[in-house]
């Protein structure tokens, strides 16, 4: 009986946000700062997520973690967790060496910590579903959130050479070292937020796997960025527009060029010929002319020859046409 009641308290337990956050802050806006009633509103916007455990549902226990909590005053009640500083990405080594580890037992605890503080915001909010959110309620969930921050923020700062480690062990080709960076801290954060430290396990064994998934999600990203677009846009490079230029003149020469052919001056066709041509391609000597293409065997009842010898006679004629092309406009 007491294993089924401890695993009811184990895995993630989610909140959703509310649907009408206006509505439920509206009560409380008039005795909060407008910094105090962004931070509420965002926490209404979003889903409420903790790691739950035993400890937070056993009321002794629960009393000591609460005060543990109480008793430590947040250096940065709604800041974010600092992450690396852009200045130390060239100075990896020092970066390492600057930031003090924690203990397995001292890692369990702020992870215990920020998961009750989450715990408690889950159960304000929850109490709260669908109502207005009264003044007292506001500032429950202003002072766990910021005790959350902080805690959230030391373990940040304690894992930050977990990114750096992994950064430099595995370096991917053609992506950019900021990039990496920022893709491992993104990693670290959503680590610290699913991390279960009652199963036994290290933070850092279970960040680093998320860490270096990170890191080859952003290579492969780059990788087919790359292969959409394998250099950057430079003008020099562009290819310009000449040759399709001296190709519409030479469409344009040629068109002139097979009008005069088809006219009654040149002597390239026989008269037979140009009117074969002229019926079966619909070209009008006036533009008023009306009429689509001619079949093979149109034409030949109207010049009294077999649709075969149409066919002959406008082979033959479409021949001498690309010859005489090929020797005036193609050859200049």
């Amino acid at each position: 009986m007491i294993a089924v009641v401890e695993d009811k308290y184990k895995g993630v337990k989610t909140l959703e946000p509310e649907k009408s956050p206006d509505r439920v802050l509206k009560r409380a806006t008039d005795r909060l700062s407008e910094e105090q009633v962004a931070i509420i509103d965002q926490m209404l916007r979003e889903p409420v997520q903790f790691v739950d455990n035993p400890m937070f549902h056993d009321r002794s226990a629960a009393k000591e973690l609460e005060e543990d909590i109480l008793a430590g005053t947040p250096e940065m009640p709604h800041a974010q967790a600092k992450l690396i500083p852009i200045e130390l990405f060239d100075e990896m080594d020092k970066a390492v060496t600057s930031f003090q580890s924690l203990t397995q037992q001292e890692e369990s605890r702020l992870f215990l910590k920020i998961n009750y503080c989450r715990f408690k915001i889950f159960k304000i909010l929850k109490n709260q579903k669908g109502k207005a959110l009264t003044l007292t309620a506001s500032r429950e969930l202003l002072e766990w959130k910021g005790h959350e921050l902080h805690i959230r923020s030391l373990l940040t700062q304690a894992n930050i050479p977990l990114v750096l480690a992994m950064a430099k062990r595995t370096r991917p080709t053609g992506v950019d070292f900021s990039e990496l960076i920022s893709e491992g801290n993104m990693a670290l954060l959503r680590s610290i937020d699913k991390f279960d430290c009652a199963r036994g396990f290290k933070f850092s064994t279970y960040a680093c796997r998320a860490i270096l998934k990170s890191f080859s999600r952003a290579s492969l990203k780059m990788s087919r960025y790359r292969g959409r677009f394998p250099v950057e846009f430079d003008p020099d490079l562009e290819r310009g527009d000449v040759m399709e230029t001296r190709r519409e003149d030479t469409e344009g020469h040629c068109v002139d060029r097979i009008r005069d052919v088809l006219s009654e001056q040149s002597e390239a066709l026989s008269d037979i010929e140009r009117q074969v041509l002229r019926a079966r391609f619909a070209i009008r000597e006036d533009e008023d002319e009306s009429g689509g293409p001619m079949t093979l065997e149109e034409v030949g009842r109207i010049i009294g020859v077999t649709k075969e010898r149409v066919r002959q006679i406008q082979n033959k004629a479409l021949a001498k046409l690309r010859v005489e092309l090929e020797e005036t406009v193609l050859a200049s």
